[in-house]
């Protein structure tokens, strides 16, 4: 249809950043695109709309496996942030905490263990170390971007969770309207090296703490705690909400077997009954792999609701009133997926993609293709603070583009991947930016000023590794973009760090 076929993704796009509401986005822009496809009839739009694009995605078997298997893990995920176990955990560690490094560390692995719940991770660790890094003279804006950093560049990692069971539910939709007979799940994995922000976030928090190679406003936030003890600025505001003081509390009933036998649980028996479909010498087929994951989760609940029972954590009607909760959070993630898989069939029925092949076909080259889509992606994300929203536009556009263009596939994949991390990682009005200064009773300004040099460095460098890997196809890119972390830690360090406190104050 031409150009007009970009008017739907860009309907998404432009609400979703004046809004910041990605359902309103998503359906408008489904809307606007069945609007145009029908000639202009409102009430036949309306319709057509209903019954021909969200019935349709719910009702297909595929799809509604994936919604079922969301609604587990919203009410396991609900379990073990109430339960206590990961506060316990976290504190069991205190105990060997006697340097800044290690302070920094704990905080940094303490995030990567509370994976499955990418909001959690700033409620849970924030309020169990700030107090630790207060004692250790490390500013409430290093905590912040700690766990900024560990809970969704860790969450858009992990394959089996919420994140990664949202972005292959996109990704089978793209493959089967190209006919593609992959595992969704097996591509996935093969993506992971491709994530390159995602990587780099993580990577950098050691190699800080280690190196003590702080830089920029971090630097001066660092300088200002060690000479003077200030935990803020004079004019800075830090945010705790009431609620989240209750969140280490938790941690006096709860104990840390609450986190890792529920764990345990879950990886033997998703692992187990993958092993017995043939993983992972033989593809394992999606309905499969959805029925074993989504055992799983259950077993796995089970198993925590028996330990906090016994352990006397909550009675059982309270549990079972979390658990329940906790499938009802998930419902917006469900009801976004549907409006993304409507918005993937409208943006196909009107040859959107193709379009933007035609467009650049002989006149871009291939492999520029992943660094464009991560920069759309990136300032999506950022002006939006929506990473879900971001992919749920971008990835319906970037696999037939990376196919009809003979792209990369999965550096294309893992640079929209990517793009949708950095600005969920980093924009001011991003939830997990928010909870990250809420946790560590930071200062919210200070913390988006403190952490964003390091997230441009970082995004910068992914940017390098997928005009690499655009070329190359190889997974080995990531061992350059390691490289170039350490070696812009270390020039960025001596340009940018603050050596008096009177220059942390300017």
């Amino acid at each position: 249809m031409g150009w007009i076929s970009l008017v739907p993704p860009l309907v998404a796009v432009i609400l979703a950043v004046i809004t910041k509401n990605v359902i309103v986005s998503l359906f408008s822009g489904v809307y606007i695109g069945v609007l145009i496809l029908v000639g202009g009839r409102p009430l036949e739009a309306t319709t057509e709309t209903i019954g021909n694009f969200l019935f349709p995605q719910v009702a297909d078997s595929y799809n509604a496996a994936i919604l079922v298997l969301l609604f587990f893990i919203g009410g396991f995920v609900a379990l073990m942030e109430k339960s206590g176990g990961g506060a316990a955990l976290a504190l069991s560690a205190v105990k060997h905490i006697n340097t800044k490094a290690k302070a920094q560390l704990s905080a940094w692995f303490g995030g990567i263990i509370i994976f499955f719940s990418d909001l959690g991770t700033p409620l849970i660790v924030g309020p169990v170390f700030d107090k630790i890094f207060d004692k250790a003279k490390i500013s409430r804006e290093k905590l912040a971007w700690i766990i900024d950093s560990t809970s969704s560049p860790v969450a858009v990692l992990i394959p089996f969770i919420g994140w990664g069971v949202y972005i292959m539910g996109l990704m089978k939709n793209e493959f089967d309207a190209a006919g593609l007979a992959l595992s969704e799940f097996d591509t996935l994995v093969q993506v992971i090296p491709f994530q390159f922000y995602a990587i780099l976030t993580v990577l950098m928090i050691p190699l800080v703490a280690v190196t003590k190679l702080d830089f920029g406003p971090m630097a001066k936030a660092e300088r200002r705690v060690r000479e003077t003890g200030e935990l803020y600025w004079p004019e800075s505001k830090p945010l705790r909400r009431p609620e989240t003081d209750g969140k280490a509390v938790s941690a006096e009933k709860g104990r840390a077997i609450l986190i890792w036998l529920p764990l345990l649980v879950l990886f033997v028996t998703l692992f187990g009954l993958l092993m017995s479909f043939g993983f992972p010498f033989e593809p394992v087929a999606g309905n499969d792999f959805r029925v074993s994951l989504t055992t799983a989760y259950l077993l796995a609940a089970v198993s925590i609701v028996i330990l906090m029972i016994v352990y006397k954590v909550k009675k059982f009607s309270e549990i079972f009133d979390i658990y329940t909760k906790g499938m009802q959070k998930m419902v917006y993630v469900a009801v976004t997926l549907v409006l993304a898989w409507s918005l993937g069939k409208v943006i196909g029925d009107m040859g959107t993609a193709a379009y933007i092949v035609e467009a650049i076909q002989g006149n871009v080259p291939a492999f520029i293709i992943p660094a464009i889509l991560f920069l759309v992606g990136a300032a999506m994300s950022l002006a939006s603070g929506s990473s879900w929203g971001t992919y749920a536009i971008m990835l319906p556009i970037a696999i037939p583009m990376a196919l009809a263009l003979d792209a990369h596939m999965l550096v294309c994949i893992g640079a929209v991947l990517s793009g949708g991390i950095f600005g969920d990682h980093c924009s001011p009005i991003s939830d997990t930016t928010i909870l990250s200064s809420t946790g560590a009773g930071a200062d919210h300004l200070d913390h988006v000023k403190t952490q964003f040099p390091y997230a441009v460095t970082n995004g910068t460098i992914a940017l390098i590794g997928f005009l690499v890997a655009g070329v190359t196809g190889s997974a080995l890119t990531l061992l350059l973009t390691i490289v170039l972390l350490v070696l812009a830690v270390f020039i960025l360090s001596k340009v940018y760090g603050v050596k008096t406190l009177r220059e942390a104050r300017v």
